[in-house]
Parts: structure tokens; sequence; C-alpha cells
């Protein structure tokens, strides 16, 4: 038998599957004929993200989740689950607050600890039920380039405003940790659990700021920033059964950024 990218016998979870790279993420799953169910607090975003999207409704869902509450994450699985049989948990949203690396807070600190860390921690946590009593399952989870390298931080000189947080990377490097011990734990059970690292994907707000992708492009091999799109192939690679002996595993679409 050859494993193909074919995603139509899946149902997959995103959380954060409205934002800039979240939705690029669902977009290329559902191209792959998957069910996507985005998960998120806000259904408006998601339907303005999604209006003009032709799967929305059919194969394209929304359910509310609150992803620093685990009652709410219990909540959105248990619900999900009744009508779905859960194939791949994509952990893609964040959170935080505090960017001065002299004089965060520790409510800024503990607050972004706990929205790129904590919060899939708690969704790993939550979904281990529901991949145990099936026949597995799979779990991806979105790290950084700043949880490989530290930044370079004559690229932010000129552009204070984009400084990266200091408790982002420490957090994300633990994303990446946290893969392996669950691709450890879980193996027994066919559950593959990888992590992709996103290099510089500079929101459309940010990119307004002409020189400091600039910037950030010279970081890089290929002397560009990413683009949404140079990101979804990854997930619907990982999601399928092509990936089926690939666990633990970081993998980075950064442009060469981490090699140099």
């Amino acid at each position: 038998m050859i494993y193909n990218f074919d995603l139509g016998e899946k149902t997959i979870l995103v959380t954060g599957g409205y934002g800039y790279l979240g939705k690029a993420i669902a977009e290329s799953l559902l191209f792959h004929n998957a069910k996507v169910i985005v998960l998120g607090r806000s259904i408006e975003k998601f339907k303005n993200a999604f209006k003009e999207n032709e799967f929305l409704n059919s194969t394209l869902l929304f359910q509310n989740c609150d992803i620093s509450k685990t009652e709410s994450i219990k909540s959105a699985f248990l619900e999900i689950s009744k009508n779905h049989s859960i194939s791949v948990l994509v952990n893609n949203a964040f959170y935080s607050s505090g960017q001065s690396p002299e004089k965060m807070e520790d409510k800024d600190w503990e607050n972004g600890i706990d929205g790129s860390l904590n919060s899939v921690f708690r969704a790993i946590r939550e979904i281990i039920p529901y991949f145990k009593s099936s026949t597995g399952g799979k779990i991806i989870n979105v790290s950084s380039m700043y949880g490989v390298v530290a930044p370079d931080f004559s690229v932010y000189e000129d552009s204070p405003n984009f400084l990266n947080p200091p408790h982002y990377g420490a957090a994300k490097a633990g994303v990446i940790q946290l893969t392996k011990y669950y691709a450890s734990y879980l193996g027994k059970y066919n559950v593959n659990v990888n992590t992709v690292t996103p290099g510089p994907f500079p929101s459309e707000s940010v990119q307004q700021d002409e020189r400091f992708v600039k910037a950030l492009a010279d970081k890089t091999c290929l002397n560009r920033i990413g683009k949404p799109n140079d990101l979804g192939g990854i997930f619907t690679f990982l999601s399928s059964d092509a990936a089926n002996f690939i666990t633990g595993q970081n993998i980075v679409v950064d442009g060469g950024w981490t090699i140099k």
C-alpha cells in the first residue's frame, strides 16, 4: 500500500485556526479533504476569516474553546466527540503579555508561559483519553524558531515594538521537549506527537514595516519571509498516513534561518 496525503477519513482540530497562520493550516487540511473543526473564543472572527470558504458549515466547523481553562477544553472535546471521531489535534493557539527583557513583571512572564506552553500541555492531557479509546491519533504542536535559537537583537534595533519577549522562546523550547516526552509516552497507544517550528512569518500588520521585513528576510537562506501557504503543507503531511512512522520530531519551516 502506498500512503498519500488524502485526509478524507480524518477529523482534525485546530486551536486558533482563524488566525494569520492558523487559517492557512486549516485551509490546507480542508483542501486535502479533512473535516476541520476550529477551536477558538470568537465565532465572529471564525466566520469573518472563512466567510468566502466553500467548506464553511460542511467540513469546516467551529467549536468554542478557551485554551486558558481546562474545563473549557474538556467541554469542547466532549462536545466534538459526540458527533466526530477525533483524528488529529493541532495545538496552534497561544496568548501572552509583556515584552521587556528587563522590566517584565511576574504576571506577564507567567501569562506568557501559560499561553505558549501550559495551554499545550492542557490540550494534550485532555485529548489522551479519546486517542487511547480509539485506534490512536496524531498531535501536532506549534513551536517557533525562537524555541531553537536566540533572537538576533540587531534585527529589532530599528523596530523595538516588535521585540520578541523572553518568555516566548522559553515556552516554545518547552513545547519541543513536551512533544518528545509525549511521543515517548503515547507511542504504545499508536499516537504520533510532533512539532512544527515556523520561522519568520510576520503578520500583515507587521509587514507594513518594510525595513523590518527586509531585516527578517536577510536572516534566511532564501532571502524572504515566510508566507502563510508555506506552512500548510507540513501540517497536511504530518496529519496524513504518510507520516505514520514519524514521531517526536521537530520540523523547522524557516527558510533556513536556524542553520546559519
